[in-house]
């Protein structure tokens, strides 16, 4: 890997990170807070995150193997946030304190 693939390489994981937590952040804020406007930019982030993922498969030099990681990771990125929420609500509910 040449110096420039490798920082073009870490520039696009870092990104990748960025989106996926936006996506995370936004998606709980904007469900917490009853913000549809907010669900759809976290949505927006995912699409983001699953671009990079895509760009890292095709333009960098990793092995075959990372690169299916992370366009995987990417894939899954879009389950977490609302599995989490499901189960936070869940949890809230069994407490007694309604969703």
């Amino acid at each position: 890997m040449t110096p420039a693939a490798l920082i073009e390489t870490a520039v696009l994981l870092g990104l990748l990170v960025l989106a996926g937590g936006g996506y995370a952040g936004l998606y709980g804020y904007g469900r917490l807070r009853a913000r549809p406007a907010l669900v759809a930019a976290a949505t927006a982030c995912w699409i983001a995150a699953l671009a990079i993922a895509l760009a890292i498969a095709v333009v960098t030099p990793l092995d075959a193997g990372w690169k299916v990681l992370v366009v995987v990771s990417a894939i899954v990125y879009a389950v977490i946030p609302p599995a989490t929420w499901r189960y936070l609500e869940r949890l809230h509910v069994a407490e007694g304190e309604g969703p």
